[in-house]
């Protein structure tokens, strides 16, 4: 008789633990996007960082990534002053 309720037991922590992840993914609600305002997608400067955004990106992959491997590089690190992060996720993945 012990052993059935034991059973019992564990069957009911089965479905509620299931009942728990499963039911989430049924009670999400729909994500909504933010309306267009057209007094805010008109603004200058709205249009002149739509214009800029490329060139900045352009300008970081082109000089500042470079320019940052040569400078951490052995012989020029300690000439412009370089340190190397030794600790944290930007060590690892850059290691």
């Amino acid at each position: 008789m012990k052993g059935r309720k034991q059973l019992v037991v564990c069957r009911c922590i089965v479905m509620i633990a299931l009942i728990g992840i499963i039911s989430p993914l049924f009670s999400s609600v729909e994500a909504l996007a933010d309306e267009y305002d057209p007094q805010e997608a008109g603004h200058p400067l709205r249009v002149a960082a739509y214009l800029l955004h490329p060139v900045g990106v352009l300008i970081d992959y082109a000089l500042m990534r470079p320019a940052h491997w040569l400078v951490h590089q052995a012989p020029l690190d300690s000439i412009f002053g370089h340190e190397s992060k030794t600790s944290g996720p930007s060590a690892m993945r850059n290691g």
